[in-house]
């Protein structure tokens, strides 16, 4: 599709050929059908094939025996699923009565209610309470976990023991979570809720003064609600987490993204306003959700159901857990569902700071100064990895930009977790977000860069063993994400616009007669008879079909017969599921085709004749704070000596650096330095304004190294430090070569500085 994606017009501003644009639009629609047809077939064979290696001869007696004992199972499992979708409804009642609280699963207590500030929003801040067993450090600091605001409700980070929330707390930091109310308050803005949640970032760092500032670790939407709060209020964000959240909605690939062309396919963001006004001024987190169930209908449909049926006696708590969170449908103003859509969805804003929060104020995502981590999924279909990294490359153009910025991003890639799994599962907890937390006490300290973090396993006597492993990487790396180099991103600029005209002409002529037909209270009733909270309130004790079903489900438990899972009927029902599996897959490949091809028929096309966009500018020599740098190259104390001299010696060493190693150094020299003596802020400022010193003139900040550490004492320390480390590390060659020079510049006092005070000596005469 490159030939397709490459529709602007050339230098002298003639467009490409529409005509063979559409022709190779066509011969692409046709091989996407014909791999869906060719993928269909491949799986109903091998179900034919796993079919037909479980027959096996039997007499008379066997096969009636498996016939008895199958449609026996199959009896008790259908009474079972049936019981468990009433529990299912009846869980959902029960938490709407009691108004949505937060599905944690640790014990928690507000601290903060923002519906009581004086700019008014729908969240509150809860403080997590340790449980038994564990204790928190008062010297370290606290983590602020954001939940997605995405149709649910909160509760997301901290849904198991084994989660962001409790790999936190076993590492003894104490947690607070932003969760919010199941409806809005009327009014509320976007600006008012990031106001909010820097109100309760500044709260906990009142509450906690260690030496770093509050982590804030984002969730989805929660991610990129977390980057507003980073933008809006740095000097009280510490390092930001940042998990599969869609920062560059336009981004992803071809046959494997088809959530990104939802916004063009509807015309723009004008379908939300409708849907807002429909509901009396309220938009319905319920159609969110249903966008996500839309993306695989095959599990939307069958596979969750069929999953729970076929494991009936192990899945059922596990299926209602989780359904408790999947169907708690939250609301969002008006105004906050048009922001979202105009400035993310649809417009993509954010990264090139036109997303503003107010009149003539926009969220500058260059303002913040703390450390950032993306973790993203190849398996994610919801937020692909080039939606999480790809504002990096749009907000820093070039590596030189980035580093000159003072800017530290770490980027950790998962080869296969679902977008959910990135934030409920056990396994990804205990690895990945274990090892963020352990990173996070050393991450300040890295220079300014863009580095790719990769997770290390090994095994020992007790078990699992982890080592983080940090590499380098270019700005310029990111389009390796790319099958394209973003050219297929350029037909999202005419669907912005067409949104513009499409959004403005529906203010004008439309929403004025729908909200004045639709009073709040008609929105209401409108959403309980949403599809999604339909298919739990029919099937519950409302429903009197089935208020007899719990005393014949116990029946069923108590005398279970079993099938026998080698036989041919259990083979049968699972080649059966696997063709139905098959249909739904076909069906949403051909979907999916025809979405792109209509897509890129229509604003590939409309793409040729707009003009080109303005590339972000970078702004690598010439920043006031590498300006600043350059001219103190001569000032400093110990401290700034130090960390320069161990800079020139990791510039010319491997590009990789491990969790291990950081941990091997504070432990040899990390008091002597000084920098633990700092706060994080202050110390991450001398590793950024050195950082940049060595960076843009390693001759100079060798040679200048002296002027730091003017003392005979301090050079002292200073060599004592660096021979700790070369003795101690694993130096390279050239690394090693270093250490004679630093002996010959800081060996002996300069003359006319006295090798005990430091004083310059008065001159004869």
């Amino acid at each position: 599709m490159a030939e397709i994606r490459t529709t602007r017009p050339d230098a002298a501003g003639a467009p490409p050929s529409l005509f063979a644009v559409q022709a190779r639009l066509a011969e692409i629609y046709r091989e996407r059908c014909a791999a869906a047809v060719q993928g269909c077939v491949d799986a109903s064979l091998a179900a034919n094939r796993a079919w037909a290696e479980a027959l096996k001869p039997a007499t008379p007696a066997q096969s009636l025996s498996d016939t008895v004992t199958y449609w026996a199972d199959f009896a008790q499992r259908s009474l079972l699923f049936w019981d468990t979708m009433r529990r299912r409804g009846n869980d959902w009642l029960a938490h709407e009565a009691a108004g949505k609280p937060p599905l944690l699963a640790f014990k928690w207590e507000i601290v903060a209610d923002a519906r009581g500030y004086e700019r008014p929003a729908n969240y509150a801040l809860a403080r997590i309470l340790p449980p038994d067993g564990v204790a928190i450090d008062p010297d370290k600091r606290a983590y602020v976990i954001i939940d997605p605001r995405a149709g649910h409700g909160p509760g997301i980070g901290g849904f198991k023991l084994d989660s962001e929330v409790g790999m936190a707390l076993s590492a003894g930091h104490p947690v607070y979570v932003v969760i919010f109310y199941p409806e809005p308050v009327p009014g509320q803005t976007l600006a008012d809720v990031a106001q909010a949640e820097a109100a309760f970032l500044r709260l906990v760092g009142e509450r906690h003064p260690t030496r770093g500032r509050p982590v804030i670790v984002g969730n989805c939407q929660g991610g990129w609600a977390a980057m507003l709060v980073g933008a809006l209020d740095p000097e009280h964000a510490g390092p930001l987490v940042i998990n599969g959240a869609p920062m560059s909605y336009w981004a992803g690939n071809d046959a494997e993204n088809p959530m990104r062309y939802a916004g063009g396919l509807l015309g723009g963001s004008w379908p939300a306003l409708l849907a807002s006004d429909l509901g009396g001024g309220v938009f319905d987190g319920a159609y969110l959700v249903e966008n996500f169930e839309y993306l695989n209908p095959a599990n939307t449909h069958f596979g969750k159901a069929y999953g729970l049926f076929s494991k009936i006696d192990t899945e059922p708590a596990r299926f209602l857990e989780f359904e408790r969170w999947w169907g708690g449908y939250y609301l969002m103003n008006r105004e906050e569902i048009a922001w979202i859509v105009d400035n993310l969805f649809v417009g993509n804003r954010l990264a090139a700071g036109r997303a503003e929060w107010e009149e003539g104020k926009a969220f500058d995502l260059r303002a913040i100064r703390s450390p950032i981590i993306l973790f993203a999924s190849l398996g994610d279909n919801i937020t692909p990895p080039q939606q999480a990294f790809n504002w990096v490359a749009d907000l820093y153009p070039t590596t030189a930009d980035l580093k000159a910025n003072g800017q530290v991003i770490v980027g950790l890639m998962h080869e296969s977790v679902g977008h959910l799994g990135i934030f409920v599962s056990g396994s990804v907890a205990r690895r990945e977000h274990a090892q963020i937390v352990d990173l996070l006490d050393y991450i300040e300290h890295l220079p300014p860069g863009l580095y790719g973090m990769k997770v290390e396993e090994t095994e020992d006597e007790t078990g699992p063993a982890y080592d983080v492993v940090l590499r380098e990487l270019e700005v310029e790396d990111l389009q390796r994400l790319q099958k394209y180099a973003r050219k297929d991103e350029v037909p999202f600029e005419a669907v912005r616009r067409v949104s513009e005209l499409n959004a403005a002409a529906y203010e004008t002529f439309v929403h004025p007669v729908v909200s004045a037909w639709v009073p709040r209270e008609a929105g209401a009733a409108l959403r309980a008879l949403h599809p999604l909270r339909v298919r739990r309130w029919a099937l519950s004790d409302l429903n009197p079909a089935l208020s007899a079903l719990a005393p014949w489900a116990d029946l069923a438990r108590a005398h279970r017969v079993r099938r026998d899972e080698a036989g041919p009927w259990a083979a049968a029902e699972r080649r059966s599921a696997a063709g139905i599996t098959a249909a739904w897959d076909f069906y949403r490949q051909m979907r999916d085709a025809s979405a792109e091809n209509l897509f890129y028929a229509t604003y590939a096309s409309l793409s040729t004749v707009l003009p080109r966009a303005e590339e972000p500018a970078a702004a690598t020599e010439g920043t006031p704070a590498l300006r600043e740098a350059m001219a103190r190259i001569d000032e400093g104390g110990f401290t700034d000596a130090a960390v320069r001299a161990c800079l020139l010696m990791a510039r010319l060493g491997p590009k990789e650096r491990r969790l291990s190693t950081f941990k091997r150094i504070r432990e040899l020299v990390g008091r002597d330095v000084g920098l633990l003596a700092m706060s994080a802020s202050d110390a991450a400022r001398v590793v950024r304004r050195q950082a940049a010193i060595v960076e843009h003139a390693p001759d100079a900040a060798m040679a200048s190294l002296p002027d730091l550490v003017r003392k005979a004492e301090e050079r002292r320390r200073l060599l004592d430090v660096v021979d700790r480390l070369g003795n101690r590390l694993g130096l390279g060659p050239e690394q090693r070569a270093l250490l004679p020079r630093f002996r010959d510049l800081l060996g002996l006092a300069p003359a006319g500085i006295s090798a005990e005070s430091g004083v310059p000596r008065q001159k004869a005469g």
